[in-house]
């Protein structure tokens, strides 16, 4: 059998596997039930509305029993309403309670219990490649969708993050944000992110979701309860919007006023070297960045020009992306 023929019957059948036990099992029940629908709205002058749109929707997942749930943070940035539906389909409002830019995690609070047994946490450094698992959204088994960790690797998001171990799932979910990845024993292990058109890499690439790790968001738990935000110092932000291509790192936006703006980065332009390092790899430039110091650190960028074939050295006054964002607005 073609190895892609083999895959999808491997995945068709896991699908099958799971509806089956979703259909008779209770404590499967509760999974589903455990995620929720999640709608947003920032205000239309929100910087993050120029990119993710005012209004959005997606999923969350009930954490506790007074209403806590934890989403994918784009979905929730800078938000200045949020409801979630409790067990009887109703819509409840909900406040921000959290938002970390590292790893992307976003976490709210509705206004009263939701009537809804929590989803636990398991441990998502214990996945491996080949593992089946359930992507949970909202609606129940109808929102649902079995897979397989076809992968887990670095990630490199061209907003300036960057995640050393994501994990990738196949099939892909189409409503993916928010989602619950749900291990075979039936525990929390990674929220939802994004659709990836190279889960499986290869000759063929194959689509899939990439997932935040759960354990990532468990030592940041109990700042984001407490103080909004994870404690300590905030990475250096530029405002560049880069892509790799073989060799090079090409800035494909600046964010308007932002640090990188300020100091003269323009569209098109190449980044060489971050200091004395030459970066020939987003990821590798992110860290040599990050390296450097807390928010407020310069950062000495050597940049190539096409539009003059000329090298430019360019010192990049960086901030606290938390600073660029109305988060007063909500808490």
């Amino acid at each position: 059998m073609r190895p892609l023929l083999r895959l999808s019957t491997i995945l068709i059948a896991t699908c099958l596997t799971w509806s089956v036990a979703l259909a008779n099992d209770e404590p499967s029940r509760d999974v589903l039930a455990a995620v929720v629908k999640l709608d947003a709205e920032a205000p239309a002058d929100a910087r993050s509305s120029r990119t993710l749109g005012a209004k959005r929707s997606g999923n969350g997942v009930v954490i506790d029993q007074n209403g806590l749930v934890l989403t994918i943070g784009y979905l929730i940035i800078e938000a200045m309403a949020v409801t979630v539906q409790d067990s009887q389909g109703k819509t409840v409002p909900a406040e921000v309670v959290g938002f970390d830019n590292d790893t992307g995690f976003g976490l709210v609070r509705a206004s009263r219990p939701l009537g809804i047994k929590p989803l636990p946490f398991g441990d998502s450094a214990a996945l491996a490649e080949g593992d089946p698992v359930l992507v949970v959204g909202h609606g129940g088994g109808e929102g649902s969708v079995g897979g397989y960790v076809v992968s887990k690797r670095e990630f490199a998001g061209y907003w300036e993050y960057l995640l050393d171990q994501a994990i990738f799932v196949s099939p892909p979910h189409g409503n993916w944000g928010g989602t619950a990845l749900v291990s075979q024993q039936g525990r929390l292990v990674g929220i939802g992110s994004l659709l990836v058109n190279d889960a499986i890499r290869g000759s063929v690439p194959m689509p899939g979701n990439m997932f935040v790790p759960i354990d990532l968001f468990k030592p940041i738990f109990a700042d984001l309860l407490t103080g909004g935000r994870p404690s300590g110092p905030r990475k250096p932000w530029m405002g560049i919007t880069s892509t790799d291509h073989p060799g090079l790192i090409v800035v494909t936006r600046v964010t308007p006023d932002g640090p990188a703006a300020k100091a003269g980065i323009k569209p098109g332009d190449v980044v060489v070297a971050v200091g004395e390092k030459q970066v020939t790899k987003v990821a590798d430039f992110y860290r040599n960045v990050w390296a450097l110091g807390p928010a407020g650190t310069a950062i000495p960028l050597t940049i190539m020009r096409p539009s003059d074939g000329k090298a430019y050295s360019i010192n990049v006054p960086s901030a606290s992306r938390y600073d660029f964002m109305q988060f007063k607005r909500t808490f």
